[in-house]
């Protein structure tokens, strides 16, 4: 018999990597093609002229040029490209 209770496996430890969300590049940067502006989950910024949304919600610029970062529609927070 062990004198010991045996050490069993903890059921901690586990955690996902994180993502990385948030702003890449900000108001009055230049930009060019494909670049990517926000990494977000949902829409918390909006798609403006110059500006497409991907599949996982991610704003990339369609064109070069500076972003603005602008008020829209029933208060939303909308992207562009000029």
């Amino acid at each position: 018999m062990a004198t010991s209770k045996s050490g069993g496996s903890t059921q901690n430890g586990r955690d996902s990597k994180s993502k990385r969300l948030g702003c890449k590049m900000f108001d009055g940067q230049v930009v060019t093609g494909g670049e990517i502006i926000v990494r977000q989950r949902g829409t918390k910024f909006h798609p403006g002229p110059g500006v497409m949304r991907g599949g996982d919600d991610t704003l990339f610029a369609t064109k070069q040029g500076i972003i603005k970062y602008k008020s829209g529609y029933k208060g939303r927070r909308v992207i562009c490209v000029q």
